[in-house]
């Protein structure tokens, strides 16, 4: 994506929020118009006059200065600044630059690229080190750590259910969109219900600038240079976050994250071509020699989170093994659910919930107390992860490239779905990293909180549900 096309959607975004005053005077009186915004989504007037903003996140109408800031150093500027001091003879200022690519990005750099997704994940491989990145690694290992702490949160919230009325439903948690806009405008409504387990992306920051840095590089945090490839605008929104930041060693665990888009662009902008990159494997974690196979969690394009989720409740809680999942579908493609039946009695009741449409629905549903589901799998993007908007806009901006998404939904699928718990890697992690799975280091550097984040001078009086 070119530094024209991110310009002209920022400003679109913010140019949405400035107008909305005037979009609230000027068409209070038709109270069920909608208009679309640049996220394909509805801008609605309510009876009361107050404008809502189903596809708000990603303007800056919430971000404070502070923030302003922060997010400003989320760019490719940023990592070259890092990239040019290590090239120089005051050593004190040398980083070693370690990048984490999320597996919903590979499959663009895969049709981008006319190859399969191992060998784009090589060639993307290639390209990073030819920057003078020193490691790159994929995040499904931060993924499965995520998952298998979701797994086992759920379990007990369903069974403190019964005397803890915000114990179900459960809301994942990997989406950044979905918690900015629960903390900021839906607050305790919301928050409660929200999984504590940190987003992948947040997990492999600690695995970075905790395991990695200090166990295998013998590094204080603070030199090691930690950036994030990835599909959406939102994930430097998280990145920044407070609780993410080490005050102390003033180390943050990602210090920068890119889009897909802002890496194909800065490729283009160098003329380099995928011929002419090196193929190098992805490296390891653990730092294991030699190129391990990729895999996938399972999942339309994102991390799964619901269907691992619903296998692990149903044979925990009642014994019974689920092998395929069949989605029912709502509303539209974004809003299905599952359901685990046994003698004509409904024991769980799931749902995948994408894009704030649907999410609209959701909340409104939730304020009536008429929520069905134990779980819901929340992402903001309509279509799931894949088609983030760091990725799946078309040249032309403002819309989603349908035939870009199709095609890097069929080479996502190409992967192998390996098992979180079936991954050797995450049980060497759990032992050798965190002292075991039920540990207080594991629950420190694993889980998190959210809370009503909404203030006066960062949310409009217009915005709200």
């Amino acid at each position: 994506m070119s530094e024209v096309n991110i310009a002209k959607r920022k400003e679109k975004c913010e140019n949405c929020t400035k107008q909305c005053n005037k979009k609230q005077s000027d068409e209070a009186a038709d109270s069920h118009q909608e208009r679309d915004d640049i996220n394909g989504q509805s801008l609605q007037v309510n009876e009361g006059s107050q404008l809502l903003l189903s596809a708000c996140l990603s303007c800056d109408g919430c971000v404070s200065e502070e923030e302003s800031l922060k997010i400003s150093q989320q760019n490719l500027e940023e990592v070259e600044r890092v990239l040019a001091l290590n090239k120089k003879c005051d050593v004190s200022k040398h980083k070693v630059l370690v990048a984490s690519v999320c597996p919903q990005s590979l499959p663009f750099f895969a049709v981008k690229f006319g190859l399969d997704i191992t060998e784009a994940a090589h060639k993307l491989c290639g390209f990073l080190k030819s920057l003078g990145v020193h490691f790159v690694f994929d995040t499904t290992v931060a993924a499965g750590f995520s998952i298998l702490e979701s797994q086992k949160e759920f379990i007990q919230r369903y069974r403190r259910r019964h005397h803890d009325s915000h114990a179900l439903p459960m809301f994942t948690s990997s989406c950044p969109g979905w918690i900015r806009y629960s903390e900021r405008v839906l607050g305790s409504l919301v928050t409660p219900h929200i999984c504590m387990a940190k987003s992948p992306q947040q997990i492999m920051g600690r695995l970075v600038k905790d395991y990695f840095s200090k166990q295998q590089q013998k590094l204080s945090p603070e030199k090691v240079y930690h950036m994030v490839v990835a599909p959406c605008f939102d994930k430097k929104l998280e990145a920044v976050r407070e609780e993410f930041y080490n005050i102390l060693l003033e180390s943050r665990d990602v210090d920068c994250v890119l889009t897909s888009g802002e890496i194909f662009y800065l490729m283009e902008r160098r003329k380099v071509t995928v011929e002419e990159l090196d193929s190098l494997p992805l490296d390891q974690v653990l730092g294991e020699a030699g190129d391990m196979a990729l895999m996938r969690h399972k999942g339309r394009g994102s991390e799964g989170f619901l269907e691992h989720v619903f296998k692990h409740a149903a044979k925990e809680l009642f014994g019974l093994d689920v092998y395929e999942i069949t989605y029912k579908t709502l509303r539209n493609r974004d809003f299905q659910e599952v359901t685990l039946a046994r003698d004509g009695e409904t024991l769980l009741q799931f749902a995948a919930i994408y894009g704030f449409r649907n999410i609209q629905t959701l909340v409104h549903r939730m304020r009536k107390g008429r929520v069905p589901y134990q779980l819901v799998e929340v992402l903001s993007c309509p279509g799931g992860c894949l088609s983030g908007r760091g990725q799946a806009e078309s040249e032309s901006g403002g819309r989603v490239d349908k035939a870009l998404v199709q095609q890097m939904e069929e080479a996502y699928s190409s992967l192998p779905v390996r098992l979180p718990e079936l991954n050797p890697t995450l049980h060497t992690l759990y032992q050798d990293w965190l002292q075991g799975q039920d540990s207080s280091k594991a629950n420190m550097q694993l889980h998190t909180q959210y809370g009503n984040q909404s203030q006066s001078h960062t949310k409009p009086p217009h915005m709200q549900w």
